[in-house]
């Protein structure tokens, strides 16, 4: 439910405010003072399209804020969503327009877009005008209007998505019956990598391991040369034995400490003991020089390693290092199960493609009956409602088989009998006659909760049909809260709030002020709409009409 309003330099409104109640309000006022203004604001708050010319002359931008009232679950998670902010369940969405044209919208304390807005405004707010009565004389719509009625949401929601699945099936088997050539060629080119790379079957990591081994094997002769020199030096040259090692010069040098009068030395049996430990570690390093010999790799294996090494190198055509190369075999061989283009792949595909849409057709045929079952009914519950609008016709939906599209097998038309004529309603109604066949579909297909604007859906409407019209759209503020920008007396007095919109005219300005008419001003004003000025005569004619309304809305 919309609660408060707030208007800032739109049009001809330099500011104003109006609080709203349940039930149903109607805004009046002299042609000009910008009624229409308030209808703007909300349409601003819906999200629709921001136009800078509705920025009052003189202000750098208009704004709109509206607050709303309502227990909506999926109003609340939308506010989560965006991380805003609800007090009580109300929530405040506002719009600005710079005269420069830029737009900023707000909700729940957050910038969104205007789109978020729109969202927000199609769980609570519903708005008719004009524009909106020509939309009706779209088929499609008209469509969506007999599936409300009649309830089948649940089988239009399964059509579309059986309808998505058979589409997608069929554009794959389409993609594959006319890229066959090219998707074998390319499976062809993508199974022969493959193979080329299982036959040299790298190993991760492969390649660097390779490098350092080579490395090492280049570098082997030198190694080996180095270690035999050291050995050599410790334990002696095998070729010529007359030089002493390292090994014998220390054993030489601990006997020459520990024998004869040196050995009862103290200081000097001290010495031996520490050469006896350097000779037992030379021997140690000596064992460890004679593994690393044994470690050094054989240099015959290095042709056969660099051959090895050439193999990994025709890899880089797919990748730059072997592990790229075995993730390009793996994605390749994961793309050839999708590209498969056998006879029997096709086949299969074919026999899929025909599964899904013999599920799209038995739902979609399902959907049909319904419509139909539902398409009387709907027909003549229009009818007794544009009836009770004075309105001598009577409204029959056709429905004719089709091919398969968004919405179903069916393309429906509303007809409007009247006169003897049977026409489609699109080439045949009048502007009054659009509203008060759209207030009809309002009023049967109306839910609860709902905040409902209508601008001047009474247009071109007047005498009984009026009061009908007020009778009807008091129905629909049982259980929604309705807004009606009108300016027929017999509409507003049907009111449970009434709104003015005055103007004050100077040679510098138009300013227009927004206010809620107290029961004795509500007269006033309706004497205004019946008589154009105010007498004794429009006063009672007002007062007669406000008990009228009173007791048919004691009735509903």
């Amino acid at each position: 439910m919309l609660s408060e309003i707030h208007i800032r330099n739109l049009g001809v409104i330099a500011e104003a405010e109006a609080e709203f109640s349940d039930g149903l309000t109607v805004v009046t006022g002299e042609t000009g003072a910008g009624k229409t203004m308030v209808v703007t604001s909300l349409r601003l708050l819906s999200g629709h399209r921001a136009d800078a010319s509705r920025v009052r002359a003189g202000a750098d931008k208009a704004s709109v804020e509206g607050i709303f009232a309502t227990d909506s679950p999926a109003v609340a998670e939308m506010v989560e969503e965006i991380g805003g902010y609800a007090d009580e369940g109300e929530v405040i969405a506002s719009r600005t327009v710079t005269a420069a044209g830029r737009s900023r919208a707000h909700l729940a304390g957050k910038t969104v877009a205007a789109g978020v807005l729109g969202e927000f405004a199609g769980h609570v707010i519903t708005i008719h005008g004009q524009n909106d009565q020509l939309r009706l004389l779209d088929n499609v719509r008209q469509l969506h209007a007999l599936d409300e009625f009649a309830g089948v949401g649940d089988l239009v929601a399964s059509y579309k998505e059986k309808r998505k699945e058979w589409k997608q099936k069929a554009a794959d088997l389409k993609r594959r019956l006319e890229a066959k050539r090219e998707l074998a060629l390319e499976a062809e080119t993508l199974q022969r990598a493959v193979e080329t790379i299982d036959e040299i079957d790298p190993q991760p990591g492969e390649d660097e391991e390779l490098k350092a081994t080579i490395q090492r094997l280049q570098d082997a002769d030198d190694v080996r040369a180095a270690l035999q020199q050291a050995l050599a030096a410790i334990d002696g040259d095998e070729a010529d034995v007359e030089v002493p090692g390292a090994s014998d010069l220390l054993g030489q040098a601990t006997s020459a400490l520990t024998s004869g009068s040196a050995g009862k030395d103290k200081q000097l049996a001290e010495l031996a003991d520490r050469l006896q430990d350097v000779v037992a570690q030379l021997s140690d390093v000596a064992m460890e020089l004679g593994q690393a010999m044994l470690d050094v790799p054989d240099p015959d294996s290095l042709e056969q390693l660099l051959e090895r090494q050439q193999q990994l190198r025709e890899l880089r055509k797919f990748a730059v290092d072997v592990d790229g190369a075995i993730v390009w075999r793996d994605e390749a061989r994961a793309k050839l199960e999708t590209i498969d283009v056998s006879g029997a792949a096709i086949e299969e595909l074919t026999a899929q493609v025909e599964t899904a849409r013999a599920a799209m057709m038995k739902v979609g045929e399902k959907l049909s009956k319904a419509r139909a079952k539902a398409a009387k009914q709907f027909g003549e519950a229009v009818t007794k409602e544009i009836r009770g609008l004075h309105m001598s016709a009577q409204v029959r939906v056709d429905i004719t088989k089709g091919e398969p599209n968004a919405h179903g097998l069916d393309e429906v038309e509303f007809r409007l009998v009247q006169g003897g004529h049977d026409t489609a309603l699109a080439a045949s109604a009048s502007g009054g006659e659009l509203s008060r066949v759209m207030l009809a579909l309002e009023v049967i297909l109306a839910g609860k909760g709902r905040t409902m604007v209508f601008d001047e859906v009474d247009a071109g409407v007047g005498g009984k049909a009026a009061v009908e019209i007020g009778r009807r759209l008091a129905r629909l503020a049982v259980d929604n809260q309705v807004i009606v920008v009108t300016h027929l007396p017999q509409v507003a007095a049907f009111a449970d709030a009434h709104v003015y919109v005055s103007k004050a005219a100077s040679e510098e300005s138009v300013e227009s002020s927004v206010r809620t008419l107290s029961a004795e001003e509500r007269t006033e004003e309706l004497s205004r709409m019946l008589a154009g000025l105010e007498s004794e005569t429009g006063r009672a004619h007002a007062e007669e009409l406000l008990s009228m309304a009173s007791e048919a809305k004691a009735e509903l």
